[in-house]
């Protein structure tokens, strides 16, 4: 038995089957990492803002988790293997070999795979994380000029006001554009707070 251990282990530690090993590892933490993250949200959002019986409320918590952990496994292994191919295929790891394995996860996946709202909200907030992180791009590369070592300190309060700026004039103007939850947290929080007709509508239930 010792013996078969030892012959596992030589073979997971070889250089030659790192990658292949890689591969599966990703797999494996891209499902375990989209269901902690998505189990956590759907929970409390289903439970705070949906209809329905409580069956129904933990079958769309399921069904949001099993996605969410599915697409995040899937887009690992498609992007890892990809770079594997690349890489050897080239004879050498590239910088554009990501953007390309990025690109053909995030069609196969995530373009493909179907607007759901578990797609949209993982999509946008990957966005809103490029845009940002370009934003210190240019600060980084001096696109943009900086009056302060830290690259974020300049940037943040421009992206954050930006950010909210927008999204309280489309809230405004055209709020069908918005995604559906967030739609809906905005109307609790802003619309549903200008109206009551008690003490106990004003306090304690929305009207």
């Amino acid at each position: 038995m010792d013996s078969i251990k030892d012959s596992i282990q030589q073979v997971i530690l070889d250089p030659k089957y790192h990658d292949i090993f890689g591969i599966l590892k990703g797999l494996r933490n891209g499902a375990i990492y989209g269901s902690k993250v998505r189990f956590a949200h759907a929970l409390v959002m289903t439970f705070l803002f949906r209809n329905g019986s409580v069956k129904d409320k933990i079958q769309l918590v399921i069904k949001a988790t099993r996605e969410h952990a599915r697409n995040l496994a899937t887009f690992v292994f498609i992007y890892k293997s990809t770079l594997f191919v690349l890489k050897t295929t080239n004879g050498k790891e590239q910088d554009i070999d990501t953007f390309i394995a990025g690109l053909l996860g995030g069609y196969f996946v995530f373009g493909r795979g179907g607007k759901s709202s578990v797609n949209q909200q993982i999509v946008l907030y990957v966005f809103s994380r490029v845009v940002l992180g370009l934003s210190k791009l240019t600060v980084k590369k001096k696109v943009i000029p900086s009056l302060h070592n830290d690259v974020g300190s300049k940037v943040w309060p421009a992206f954050a006001a930006l950010c909210w700026g927008l999204v309280m004039y489309m809230f405004r103007t055209d709020p069908d554009v918005l995604q559906p939850s967030m739609k809906t947290s905005m109307d609790y929080i802003y619309l549903d707070s200008n109206r009551w007709d008690s003490l106990r509508t004003l306090l304690w239930h929305n009207e």
